[in-house]
Parts: structure tokens; C-alpha cells; sequence
């Protein structure tokens, strides 16, 4: 049987055979979210203990981006060259020395805490999502591993607040801090030598320099295009969440206790929509269907984006954002699953640019966001967001199948 064959004709195992096998990438992928939500769940006595602004300690957050997107461009072909659980092991070990860094007095323990934080994360969730899809080859059962990894993420970032809550009003959030640290560290022995399983898969493809990873990524048939969808949908949603809170605070006059429910409606949705939209795009290898998907969710995201800077009706904005939400959700899911499907031997290197990709989104489309509402009002801002959908719908429409290309091959 070819390889062809064997990727089309291949059936999804169930979830829960597949969650068995990455349970520890799906275990670190929560866990590398957790610094940050102590980070933004106790803000305020964090600055009240470093002796400084709410605004100025919020902001050290931003080092955790430029760190994120230098590191994930500069290291991307390491994915491929070392083993992807060996690089996640020693994510994991960064990630746990920031934590304790983290408990240190001070603005520069702060600083080196939010730095080092955004640079394991950088490593840990491209080499999490590479080595979960090598547990399966190339069969559709890939992708699907690769989309959990992510709704594993998104699940800790729902959740992860209210739980941390607890435990913190017995050791105060350091104890939550050095708790990151120990479970980090645990979790490093189970992904050591955790890689490629599924005997379908064949031998391991030769491991390519590291000027080689680039170009043959970018030599691979619509993935610029989709590392272009990733930016944009990052910056036109990271963006609009930025400034949420104060739209609903104006618009809506709704307090900061009813906001934190509106909080959790985009949340769950985000991870209802992943989790779903993972499952269906990997019921089989249809890359025609799942490019559909993408644009159509795309529209509907810009839809819903003006939705809720137009809406006159809270429940209508809520709505919105609920649907918002989920539709980014769905290309989230859609474009992690494609470039697992294309790319092969450069699927680390894919994943890593895709992580930097959304880093770069995320500030850069909170920014300027940020500079149009400052300058002309929310609708300055739906705008500008608006932009960056249309660069990601834009980049979407130019994408190819293999039906349409019958050069388009994997690597």
C-alpha cells in the first residue's frame, strides 16, 4: 500500500485511544499556560508586592512576545533536528526555573519570569503539537492529535483562573507559582523520550539543516499561506479581547463581576469551537472541505466582529462574541490541521513559525488596535481589526488543494 493510500484510507481511532497516547503533551500543554494566568488572575497583589503600577507590571507581559517570536523564528528548525519531546522536556525546565523566578521580589525577577516564561512557551507548544502528531505518522489520526494539544491550552486558559484561586488562599499565589515549578519538572521524565509511535509511519525522515528547513517549508505548497491566516486571525482576535472589557464597561456599563462572565462566554466558546472543529476536519483527509471551512469561518468572524461593536442590544454583543469566538476557533483548528497534513519533515519548523506567527498577531494587533481607539473611538478599532480578518480571508482564498495541484505532494 502506498503512502498515499495509507493517508486516505486510514480511520480516526476514538478520542479517547488518542488522548491515551499524548496524554502527557496534553498535560504539559496545560500546565505551560499557568504562569501567565497567575500572572493575570493576581495582578494586583503581584504589583502591590513588587512596589509598582498595575499598567507597569501588566506590560512585562509584552517581553513574553518578543521573547516568543524571536525565539520561535530563530529555533524553529531545531523541531526538526532534535527530537520534539526532548525539546518540550526542555521547555519544561525553562518554564519551571521562570515560575520560581516568579517569586522573587522585584521588577527585574518580574521581568526575567515573564521573558523566560514566553520563550519555553515558544518551544514547549510547536514541539508538544509535532511530537503528539508523530505519535500517529501521517495518518488523519495526526492532525487530530495535534488540534487536542491546543484545545488542551485553551481549556487551562478557560478554566484555569477559578482553580488557582484556591489553593492560593492557602499558600498565596507564590505557592502557585512554585506548584507550576514542581509539576513542570514532573512532567519532563514522560516526555523525554516521548516521539514517533505508529509503526505505519516508516522510518523517520532524514533530518534537515537548519537553512534546508526553511527553504523547504517554504518550497511547500501553501504554507506561507497559512502561517499569513494564523497572523491575521491572531491579530484581528488577540486584538478585539484586549480591549473587550472596556468596550462592554462603555458601552454596556457592565461591571468587571458581570464582565468576568462574559470573559468565560468567549472562553468556552473558543474551546467548544476547538475541540469540535478538530474532530469533525479530521473525520477524513479532506483538505478541500476543511479550506472551505477556514474561509467560511473567517466571514462569519468578521460578521460577528461587527457585530458586536454595532449591536445596540447586550445580549446581541454577547452573542457575538460567543460566535467570534468559536469561528476563530474553527481556523485555528483548521490551519493547525493543515500544515500537520502538508508539511511532513518540516512539521516542526511549521508549527514553531505558526506559534511566532500568532505571537507577532497578538501584539501587533493589539497595538494597534490600541492606537485606533485611542485615536478616533471603537469603530477606529473594529476597523483595524476588521484588516487584519481580511488579510487572514484574503490569505485563505489563495489556498490549493491537492485536488486542485497534483504536484502538491508532502514532503
Amino acid at each position: 500500500m502506498s503512502q498515499t493510500e495509507l493517508d486516505t484510507t486510514d480511520k480516526l481511532p476514538g478520542e479517547r485511544k488518542i488522548i491515551a497516547e499524548i496524554w502527557p503533551a496534553l498535560l504539559a500543554s496545560a500546565v505551560g499556560l499557568l504562569p501567565f494566568t497567575v500572572l493575570s488572575t493576581f495582578l494586583v497583589p503581584i504589583a502591590d508586592w513588587a512596589g509598582a503600577g498595575y499598567a507597569q507590571v501588566g506590560s512585562l507581559r509584552g517581553l513574553a512576545g518578543v521573547g516568543a517570536v524571536l525565539t520561535g523564528v530563530a529555533l524553529a528548525p531545531l523541531i526538526g533536528r532534535i527530537a520534539p519531546g526532548r525539546v518540550a522536556a526542555a521547555a519544561l525546565v525553562l518554564l519551571g526555573i521562570a515560575a520560581v523566578l516568579g517569586t522573587f521580589s522585584g521588577l527585574a525577577a518580574l521581568a526575567a519570569f515573564c521573558l523566560a516564561t514566553g520563550v519555553a512557551n515558544a518551544l514547549l507548544y510547536p514541539a508538544l503539537s509535532t511530537a503528539a502528531a508523530d505519535r500517529f505518522g501521517t495518518t488523519p489520526a495526526a492532525g487530530r492529535a495535534a488540534t487536542l494539544v491546543m484545545t488542551a491550552q485553551t481549556l487551562a486558559s478557560t478554566v484555569g483562573a477559578p482553580l488557582l484561586v484556591l489553593p492560593a488562599l492557602w499558600w498565596g499565589w507564590q505557592g502557585n507559582l512554585i506548584a507550576i515549578a514542581v509539576l513542570s519538572l514532573a512532567l519532563v521524565p514522560a516526555l523525554v523520550r516521548y516521539g514517533r509511535a505508529n509503526p505505519g509511519a516508516g522510518e523517520p525522515a532524514p533530518r534537515l539543516g537548519y537553512v534546508a528547513a526553511f527553504r523547504t517549508l517554504s518550497a511547500i505548497p501553501g504554507a506561507r499561506a497559512l502561517l499569513l491566516v494564523s497572523f491575521g486571525r491572531a491579530g484581528a482576535l488577540m486584538g478585539h479581547l484586549a480591549f473587550l472589557a472596556p468596550l462592554y464597561a462603555d458601552k454596556f456599563q457592565l461591571t468587571a463581576g458581570w464582565f468576568a462572565f462574559v470573559w468565560s462566554l468567549s472562553g468556552g466558546s473558543f474551546f467548544l469551537g476547538h475541540l469540535l472543529a478538530g474532530r469533525m476536519l479530521n473525520a477524513e483527509d479532506s483538505e478541500g472541505r476543511t479550506r472551505a471551512v477556514m474561509a467560511i469561518c473567517l466571514g462569519t468572524g468578521l460578521l460577528a466582529l461587527l457585530g458586536v461593536y454595532l449591536s445596540p442590544v447586550l445580549l446581541l454583543a454577547m452573542l457575538g462574541t460567543a460566535v467570534l469566538s468559536a469561528s476563530h476557533a474553527v481556523v485555528s483548528a483548521a490551519v493547525m490541521t493543515l500544515l500537520v497534513r502538508r508539511c511532513g519533515q518540516v512539521r516542526g519548523t511549521a508549527l514553531s513559525l505558526n506559534a511566532a506567527g500568532m505571537s507577532l498577531g497578538l501584539f501587533l494587533g493589539a497595538g494597534a488596535a490600541g492606537a485606533a481607539l485611542g485615536t478616533a473611538g471603537y469603530l477606529a478599532a473594529a476597523a483595524v481589526l476588521g484588516g487584519f480578518t481580511l488579510l487572514a480571508l484574503g490569505a485563505a482564498l489563495t489556498l490549493r488543494t491537492a485536488t486542485d495541484d497534483p504536484s502538491m505532494k508532502r514532503p
